[in-house]
């Protein structure tokens, strides 16, 4: 059963994306003075007298956009309108009644819509009499708020609440699993999350930038509820020439760090750039689950053999060629349940806890190869006492050595390399911790 949604509508830059961030309580939405920054519909999960519903922030009605996505953009807006059971209605109290308010109201009436009307920059009481204005659009009495300072926000929360209360209670299930869809511009990340999900649920453009936030979509695949989180196309820093270009890098980055699993797309139809590498050096710097996803593999003639290919990966990002591949066409929906069926192993992998008694037999295996370890000409041979797991996703296993720094680098990626061929963590990202042992 679905949580009750509750959609922000307005014409641009009326604070749609401060209140989403004022009713969540953190920061959710890009808040930026830009018109048309929002683009995508940006949700969360609110909760409010153990009641729980579902809000969207949606983009700017009648956004003129600069990338020409104003069709894609009003898309968005609509299906959040027939998807909602409550409208918040904002419009903006110091720029008073304009056509385009005027227009949005008709439609809602029109639509028959369940609407509570909201008068947004209502930053003193002396500004709440010029909200009568606003009465004119036929949808009841505007509750004056400021998104910005979160004036009358509890007495916004109440009246959705109350209009909602017909519907059934629910606990929203917790996600089983997250999934960060990441790559550089123009790669396909949104198609493959609508390819995920099963709808239009982000915007599609062959203009490369089209997602600016960083969007999460929660689904349900065979009775469990994932989220899938759509983000920003990471580009070179120096070429981040904006604000918005800035935070959509930070909330790209930011996604990473809070996914179970990361998928990362490579469009198979252009050369590996260094913006792939260094995405793939920061997914191994976070210790991430990753599938490296080889999108667009139907337009990839000269490079059509998986085999190949997979050589030429592993060449240029040898840090992740212990991750699985995918090789997919996002556009048609192939092999997108299988590489959701994969995220689903490997985190599987990345949750494994491995009796004691398993972890040290590999470690025995290990010390009698010894290959990796070299002897320092005053500190020794690196010597294994005996190991234990200490967590999971990434798994982390703490290592009683005799001296910490006689393990170079060598040596802890040939443990590394070892230990996922010994163990079901064939697939994942392992954290090696070394501590002396004391006697």
């Amino acid at each position: 059963m679905a949580l009750p949604v509750v959609a922000i509508i307005g014409r641009p830059n009326v604070g749609k994306s401060s209140l989403l961030n004022a009713l969540a309580g953190r920061r959710i939405s890009i808040v930026e003075p830009t018109a048309g920054v929002t683009r995508d519909r940006i949700t969360a999960i609110i909760e409010r007298n153990e009641r729980f519903f579902e809000l969207v922030d949606t983009g700017g009605y009648g956004i003129v956009d600069s990338d020409e996505l104003s069709s894609h953009i009003e898309r968005q807006i609509l299906q959040a309108i027939d998807s909602a059971d409550v409208i918040v209605f904002m419009v903006d109290i110091r720029d008073g009644l304009v056509p385009l308010d005027e227009k949005i109201a008709g439609l809602l009436r029109k639509e028959k819509r369940d609407v509570i009307l909201v008068a947004n920059k209502a930053d003193t009481a002396r500004l709440f009499p010029a909200a009568a204005e606003f009465n004119k659009l036929g949808l009841g009495e505007p509750i004056c708020i400021s998104a910005l300072n979160n004036l009358n926000k509890s007495i916004l929360l109440d009246k959705t609440i109350e209009k909602i209360s017909h519907l059934p209670d629910e606990r929203p299930e917790k996600a089983e699993m997250k999934i960060a869809v990441v790559g550089k511009r123009n790669a396909g990340k949104s198609t493959l999350i609508n390819a995920i999900v099963g709808t239009d649920r982000v915007i599609v453009s062959e203009i490369p930038g089209t997602t600016r936030d960083a969007v999460d979509v929660r689904f349900e695949k065979n009775g469990k509820t994932y989220i899938a989180i759509d983000t920003a196309g990471i580009r070179k820093k120096r070429k981040i020439a904006d604000d918005i270009g800035f935070y959509s890098y930070a909330r790209a980055t930011g996604s990473i760090r809070r996914a179970d699993v990361v998928l990362f797309l490579i469009d198979a139809t252009v050369p590996v750039s260094q913006v792939d590498k260094k995405l793939a050096k920061f997914i191994l710097e976070q210790y991430k689950c990753c599938i490296l996803v080889i999108n667009k593999w139907d337009l990839a003639k000269e490079t059509a053999v998986t085999g190949d290919y997979e050589d030429y990966l592993t060449k240029l990002l040898p840090g992740l060629k212990y991750t699985p591949i995918a090789f997919t066409t996002a556009t048609k929906a192939k092999n997108v349940q299988s590489v959701l069926d994969l995220a689903a192993e490997i985190f599987k992998q990345a949750t494994t806890w491995i009796p004691t008694g398993r972890l040290n037999k590999a470690f025995e295996t290990i010390k009698t190869e010894g290959i990796g370890a070299t002897r320092r000409s005053k500190g020794g041979w690196p010597k294994i006492y005996y190991a234990t797991q200490i967590a999971v996703n990434p798994v982390t296993i703490l290592m009683f050595v005799n001296r910490p720094e006689l393990f170079e680098e060598n040596y802890r990626r040939f443990i590394t390399n070892r230990l996922r061929e010994l163990l079901p963590i064939a697939e994942v990202p392992i954290r090696l911790l070394f501590r002396t042992r004391r006697d």
